[in-house]
């Protein structure tokens, strides 16, 4: 009774552990189609400068963020469901999926580690690229000056830094947003876009990161709960 007792007791742990992950993975799918879908970034990896397209790297991450949360949730159904059956062949099977799922978290975490300042410096050269050649447009053709409007209008900047928005303030009208006070002008001049990219994205990298860790912690004890479920289940079989 006593191996019974504690076997239950460890069915419905698992039960509300897979539960939470079910949820987790729900939140995650949420949270990455969001970020797909986000204003700010997708006005501005959406842009193209003649024949190159803005950096996307930023949403690699996000397929593979949206491919996770629908794993988790259907492996969530899969542990909820073998953990009421008391099933060791879906409890094993939900293991191998939890490893696998944790091994591929730990490759994500590490590409994301290696690459998070990269995805704002690349889209920074791009907004360079777009820069120098809106100052040096002469045909509409070069749609230079549409690129960099749309860097501006969507982050509220004008200008990669503070000395070149000084230099920028001569094509003021033409390049960045209309305020409607001097005031707003004068802290849109001095607001770098290099520093509101730097912000948008590690921004959104930290939200993941967050995500990721709290996902980790879930799963690590998801992998003990069921080996300890499968085992107790099999030496009440035993008994």
């Amino acid at each position: 009774m006593g191996v019974e007792g504690c076997t239950k007791c460890i069915k419905y742990l698992l039960f509300v552990f897979n539960f939470i992950f079910w949820l987790a993975g729900g939140i995650i799918l949420g949270v990455a189609l969001w970020l797909r879908h986000d204003s700010q970034t997708t006005n501005i990896l959406y842009l193209q400068l003649g024949d190159k397209q803005a950096p996307n790297t930023f949403y690699v991450g996000i397929y593979i963020l949206i491919a996770v949360g629908a794993v988790m949730m259907f492996v969530g159904f899969l542990g909820c469901y073998g953990a009421i059956q008391e099933s060791q062949c879906l409890l094993g099977t939900f293991f191998t999926c939890l490893v696998i799922l944790f091994a591929c978290e730990v490759a994500a975490g590490i590409w994301g580690f290696v690459n998070k300042d990269q995805i704002a410096k690349d889209v920074k050269q791009f907004y360079d690229q777009a820069f120098q050649q809106a100052l040096m447009a002469e045909s509409d053709s070069n749609n230079g000056k549409a690129v960099v409007k749309t860097f501006h209008e969507t982050l509220d900047c004008c200008g990669p830094g503070a000395g070149a928005a000084v230099i920028t303030a001569l094509w003021k009208e033409e390049l960045c947003p209309k305020k409607d006070s001097f005031m707003q002008s004068a802290t849109q001049l001095t607001s770098s876009c290099h520093q509101k990219i730097d912000e948008l994205f590690s921004g959104k990298l930290y939200l993941i990161g967050i995500a990721a860790i709290v996902v980790a912690v879930i799963m690590i004890f998801e992998m003990i709960l069921s080996m300890v479920l499968c085992c107790g289940i099999r030496n009440s079989s035993v008994y």
